[in-house]
């Protein structure tokens, strides 16, 4: 891939990536966040951070289907990245909106209500990718530990996926989408393991 069109197709991924928080921003200043603001922040936040993580895990299945869509590699941390960005913004929105940074009301919470000690499950597993995510700290971990760690993502998202449903009312189904598509791309991996595997045998 050129350089250009990649410069060109990154600073397109940036701006799509900010896009939710631009317009989160956007609606806090004219004050349009409508009549609940803090599940506002918090519903559009979280619904990023999942989906922006999901869409990271899907580039290893369409890289190994096709070589030729080998060059989305160089977008799988910028997603991330952006991914853990949202979950921050999240998991801050309960703590300031709806905690009001009290530590007492978050350790009862996270005792009590198991969609939010789920999401903190997830966040705290996100966070140490997040800050392996340097070139350096591939360097120093060595390229198998490094993946080692980095397949906590898929557990990450696991418990991301699990805290959306535990969220939502009764007979809602708005995590279902989501749901579907992380479940087909963690079954993609083994079954496109074992497709490799016996075309290099047959080979």
């Amino acid at each position: 891939m050129k350089r250009l069109t990649l410069i060109l197709l990154k600073t397109l991924t940036w701006l799509a990536c900010l896009g939710q928080f631009g317009l989160l921003v956007y609606e806090a200043v004219t004050n349009t966040l409508g009549p609940d603001p803090s599940s506002k922040i918090a519903l559009s936040t979280g619904y990023a951070a999942l989906l922006l993580l999901i869409v990271s895990l899907a580039i290893t299945p369409l890289r190994r289907l096709s070589p030729r869509l080998s060059w989305l590699i160089k977008f799988r941390r910028l997603l991330g990245l952006f991914a853990f960005f949202y979950a921050t913004l999240h998991l801050l929105t309960y703590v300031a909106l709806y905690a009001g940074f009290d530590v007492n009301t978050m350790e009862t919470d996270i005792a009590k209500r198991r969609f939010i000690t789920m999401g903190v499950a997830a966040w705290l597993l996100l966070l140490p990718l997040a800050a392996t995510s340097t070139n350096w700290a591939i360097r120093k971990l060595g390229g198998k530990r490094w993946n080692r760690l980095h397949k906590l993502v898929y557990v990450a998202a696991v418990c991301g996926v699990i805290h959306y449903w535990w969220q939502v009312k009764p007979g809602v189904l708005s995590p279902l989408m989501l749901t579907v598509v992380l479940g087909v791309l963690l079954l993609a991996r083994p079954v496109l393991a074992w497709f490799q595997q016996r075309k290099a045998c047959a080979a």
